[in-house]
């Protein structure tokens, strides 16, 4: 070890236990001057006498806390593609070594390198010298010694002859230790492929061999299975069986894998980058599981074939990272493990189905909490890489659901109150859409706009010249009467601007939805969205009931994106109107206004939707707990929101969420089309197919 190496570790240590340097002067009797030399690395050597004293304490300080860290599930992977020479054992080890190092100080904790990577895939007849072998043989164990201080685990891949035989593996490898020798399962030998003139096909039982005085595993049914991390597990491929339908991936997979390493060494071919990210996000789509592709590249031989180093990692049907063609090094991306086993859970049933069962090789490696290597997006619930086609998507499903609820009870009206927001912009676009796929005349959509205490002449005019320009039928009922005479039957001060004085109007306007229903034959279509019911922002039995729900998976910052499609696809007044609402906040008018201006605002209470979007996706559709949202937040929000504004209005989400739940229990129906429902009738999430 080097005296960066040394340095390193006792940073890392010193961190890892949050000791002073004072204290820990006092406690290894290392002088505090000679402790900030080090840490400061002002010093360009270290005695291991020095070295050890100060070890001694931070790892007494560690069994004294005996803490895991929670780094949430994520496992920072590497795939790598080294610069290699063709059967030049020393230089490519040299490389490896590099690359090790590399993945380490990036906190990588699964660092994968491709097929045969410390000899080169393409050594052809020299595989049979014993010069190669012996080579790659002295090579795995310069590796193993590298590996000795380093956090992380390691597959790189050989040749190995055992028993005479000649064997394409990859040697697992963590902390100075060979886990296990894993034999490829399945040999090309097709087209440009002729794997079985070097190596021998391996597909027995698991069994022990002798290598380097030590007795290691070898075979194909093995999970690397952390001591510290119960998701973090671990399978291991060699070569084309994603390519050859040979893929041990679901043997592993019964056999709770969480994350798949693939070492290949897979010359290019005009598409054949689009088939391995086919390939693979299909594969981790159906077994949730995440992957790790470490591809051959830059130093292989072009006699007939030329190689890319086109490595990828994936998790759950998404490309995570992958690497350009034609590049080499490393990539590095987060595989949430705590997230595939919460999908697990829910959709797959592992004791189903005859499968082998795998040996499981136990190892120890710390993880810290690091910067996040991979994207979360900030409005998760739409892809918005292709936004309109998703958009056009959404509208459409919300249009069949509400078609097929008016084909089997054949109302001769669709009942809806505009308010001039958007949540009842969207209700009435869909309607006309569904009504238009029906065939039937948009006169038999009735809007009715119902202006009381807290509506202004901006909403009013916009729901006004909504209804107008898209052609259905208008009425308005002003219910301040209806709401006053309420109050003076039932005793409320109508200056008292109370709950009461709020939900009466709410439910006033309910009551003259359904008697218009009532009169017409007719169906009231709800309004209220996603977002709403997740926080209870409806006023129970108010706006909260209806004969159908077109906006109930539908969260507030998808609303927006909704309107603001339709809005692009509009034309004059109509486009201007729906921009308008748009920019209009989003308010109920339950309070009255100040000079014909909004004065209660939702998000001034209840806080920002972005923000509660976020919290709801990620808990309910991924069931990651706070303290991991947080996390997240903080980096996805980082220039937006300040910490203590995560935290209030995350702490404001969880306390709406459950408290809030009988308004949820009692829902009428409503389409689910987002990946989240809270129908009691059991909708809830569906991340996976």
């Amino acid at each position: 070890m080097n005296t960066l190496d040394l340095i390193n570790d006792i940073k890392i240590a010193k961190k890892r236990q949050n000791i002073t340097t004072k204290e820990l002067s006092l406690k290894s009797g290392v002088a505090l001057g000679t402790l900030n030399k080090i840490l400061s690395n002002k010093t360009l050597s270290i005695k291991m006498e020095t070295y050890n004293n100060i070890m001694k304490v931070l790892s007494k300080a560690n069994e004294k806390q005996n803490l895991i860290c929670d780094n949430f599930g994520l496992i920072k992977v590497g795939a790598v593609s080294p610069k290699l020479k063709v059967a030049d054992c020393d230089y490519n080890t040299e490389e490896i070594k590099r690359h090790i190092q590399e993945a380490h100080n990036k906190k990588v904790a699964v660092v994968v390198f491709p097929e045969l990577a410390i000899t080169g895939s393409t050594c052809g007849d020299l595989f049979y010298q014993e010069v190669l072998l012996n080579g790659a043989k002295n090579s795995l164990i310069d590796i193993v010694n590298f590996t000795y201080d380093k956090e992380l685990i390691c597959f790189v891949g050989m040749p190995l002859r055992v028993d005479g035989l000649i064997y394409n593996v990859c040697a697992c490898v963590c902390k100075g230790k060979i886990l296990a020798f894993v034999p490829k399962s399945f040999l090309n030998d097709y087209n440009e492929f002729n794997d079985s003139r070097y190596f021998t096909l391996y597909n027995s039982t698991n069994k022990y061999i002798d290598f380097n005085n030590e007795k290691v595993l070898f075979g194909n049914n093995i999970i690397f299975s952390s001591n510290e991390y119960d998701n973090l597990t671990i399978s291991c491929e060699v070569g084309n069986e994603l390519f050859a339908g040979k893929s041990l991936t679901s043997t592993y997979y019964k056999n709770n894998a969480f994350i798949n390493v693939n070492l290949s060494a897979s010359n290019e071919l005009v598409n054949k980058a689009k088939i391995r990210r086919m390939l693979i996000t299909s594969k981790t789509l159906s077994d949730i599981s995440g992957y790790v592709y470490a591809n051959a590249g830059s130093g292989e031989s072009t006699t007939d074939l030329v190689y890319s180093g086109h490595s990828l990692i994936g998790e759950n049907g998404v490309i995570l990272k992958e690497s350009k063609l034609f590049t080499s090094g490393l990539i590095v991306s987060d595989i949430d493990v705590d997230y595939l086993a919460f999908l697990r859970s829910k959709v797959k049933n592992l004791s189903v189905g005859n499968y082998s069962e795998c040996e499981k090789i136990k190892f120890s490696i710390k993880l810290d909490m690091v910067k996040l290597d991979r994207k979360y997006a900030k409005n998760p619930f739409i892809d918005e890489k292709n936004l309109e086609e998703n958009c056009e998507l959404i509208l459409n499903m919300q249009a069949r659901g509400l078609l097929k609820r008016i084909e089997h009870v054949n109302p001769k009206t669709l009942v809806i109150g505009i308010s001039g927001g958007l949540d009842s912009t969207l209700a009435i676009l869909v309607a006309v859409r569904a009504f238009k796929l029906a065939g039937r005349s948009l006169k038999d959509i009735i809007a009715v706009t119902m202006p009381c205490f807290g509506t202004t002449s901006r909403t009013k005019n916009n729901a006004i010249i909504l209804m107008e320009q898209l052609g259905v039928t208008i009425k308005e009922v002003n219910i301040k009467k209806a709401v006053l005479l309420h109050f003076n039957d039932i005793g409320q001060n109508e200056n008292n601007l109370d709950v009461t004085y709020e939900n009466a109007q709410a439910r006033e306007r309910t009551q003259v939805l359904m008697d218009i229903a009532n009169m017409t034959n007719g169906l009231v279509v709800g309004t209220g969205d996603l977002s709403e019911l997740a926080l209870g922002w409806a006023t129970y039995n108010g706006d909260h009931m209806s004969n159908y729900g077109v906006n109930a998976s539908i969260p507030k910052t998808l609303v927006k994106l909704l309107v603001g499609y339709e809005a692009s696809r509009s034309v004059k007044v109509l486009k201007d109107t729906l921009n308008d609402i748009l920019n209009t906040p989003v308010s109920p008018e339950l309070i009255p206004a100040k000079s014909d201006k909004i004065v209660q605002i939702t998000e001034d209470v209840v806080g920002p939707y972005e923000l509660h979007d976020f919290y709801l996706y990620y808990s309910l559709a991924c069931g990651f707990k706070p303290s991991k949202i947080l996390y997240i937040a903080k980096e996805v929000f980082k220039n937006i929101y300040e910490q203590d504004v995560l935290v209030k209005w995350l702490k404001n989400f969880y306390s709406r969420f459950f408290s809030q739940q009988f308004k949820r229990s009692c829902l009428p129906d409503g389409v689910k089309v987002s990946s989240i429902s809270l129908s009691p009738r059991g909708c809830t999430t569906s991340n996976w197919i």
